[in-house]
């Protein structure tokens, strides 16, 4: 039986980072190919720390949170997918919908595994947020590859905008 929040598919398991994911996930954040289009840099280790604390914290005071995304065969780490409430500076705000984010490592591009995981995600979402759950995400417009796992798990533009002062697509679904 799967531990708590977690969550298999054919292909994949997704489950909440431990302490021993930090080299895989410092791995995938800082490759220029992950961050071209999610903050234009590769993240120092202090960020990657920072980050794997937040994703235990949305985890132990909201519920939900991201997940490491493993191949079910060989357990290699392929990425990270997750439901966040980031308290984003945005026009138009997100408010209190939750986002949805997904970040793959250059291996795993290609392959279908973002829109597995992605759908993944937003299936356990709708177990414990109810089925009728709107969410938003947000993509860099020459993000292509984002763009079409967005759409192909149902998400649709509602709004483009900047963040921190750099272009972006609001989605909704």
């Amino acid at each position: 039986m799967p531990a708590p929040f977690t969550v298999d598919t054919d292909r994949l398991i997704l489950r909440p980072h431990r302490l021993d994911d930090f080299q895989d996930s410092l791995a995938l954040w800082s490759d220029p190919v992950v961050t071209k289009y999610i903050g234009g840099r590769p993240s120092t280790k202090e960020e990657v720390w920072q980050r794997l604390l937040r994703y235990a914290g949305h985890w132990a005071l909201l519920g939900y949170g991201f997940w490491t995304v493993r191949d079910r065969g060989s357990d290699r780490f392929l990425g990270e997918v997750g439901i966040l409430d980031g308290k984003r500076e945005l026009d138009p705000p997100f408010g209190d919908t939750p986002e949805v984010g997904w970040a793959l490592a250059p291996s795993a591009h290609g392959k279908g595994y973002a829109t597995e995981a992605v759908r993944a995600a937003l299936g356990w979402g709708a177990e414990h947020f109810g089925p009728k759950i709107r969410t938003v995400c947000m993509i860099d417009p020459a993000n292509a590859a984002s763009i079409r796992v967005a759409e192909k798990v149902g998400y649709r533009e509602y709004a483009r905008t900047a963040y921190k002062g750099v272009p972006t697509i609001l989605f909704e679904r």
